[in-house]
């Protein structure tokens, strides 16, 4: 077998999710970590392979390190504009320097390029136009901003 020179595979971009929240429920420092849960209210979705709206009712789940550094789990509904139910488990990872993590905690906008805010979705749908969802493997990118997320998916191709 001869070596060869790797290359990531393509994305395309699915759609975008914003993904309206309340403020989060902070549990406080518990053994060097703090838990928060952040609601889910609701939310749009809108892109060339998806269209819909995120229902109310999920919720953000937070660990958040010494460092700031977030490790979450998303989970919610979106329902397609044709009504079918799309279940979504988003985990993933939020970390900044100190400075832009204080900005953000103190509701300030700030340049999404000064945070990585990754994640790796899941969907689960039934079998009919939208089962291409749960057959194929998402990266998100995340940008927070006023009493909402902007969510980019891209399918890995």
């Amino acid at each position: 077998m001869s070596p060869h020179e790797p290359s990531p595979p393509p994305l395309r971009f699915a759609f975008q999710a914003r993904v309206t929240v309340a403020k989060p429920i902070d549990t406080g420092p518990a053994m060097d970590i703090r838990r928060r849960m952040i609601p889910i209210t609701g939310g749009t979705v809108a892109g060339p392979r998806l269209e819909g709206r995120v229902l109310p009712g999920g919720a953000d789940w937070q660990v958040i390190a010494p460092d700031g550094t977030a490790d979450l789990v998303a989970s919610y509904i979106i329902e397609a504009a044709d009504g079918t139910l799309i279940t979504v488990v988003n985990r993933g990872l939020r970390r900044a320097a100190p400075e832009v993590l204080a900005r953000l905690a103190a509701g300030e906008t700030v340049d999404p390029s000064l945070i990585y805010f990754r994640a790796s979705p899941r969907f689960e749908a039934p079998p009919g136009p939208h089962f291409w969802l749960a057959r194929s493997v998402f990266l998100c990118q995340a940008a927070r901003r006023a009493g909402a997320l902007e969510l980019d998916f891209f399918e890995v191709l």
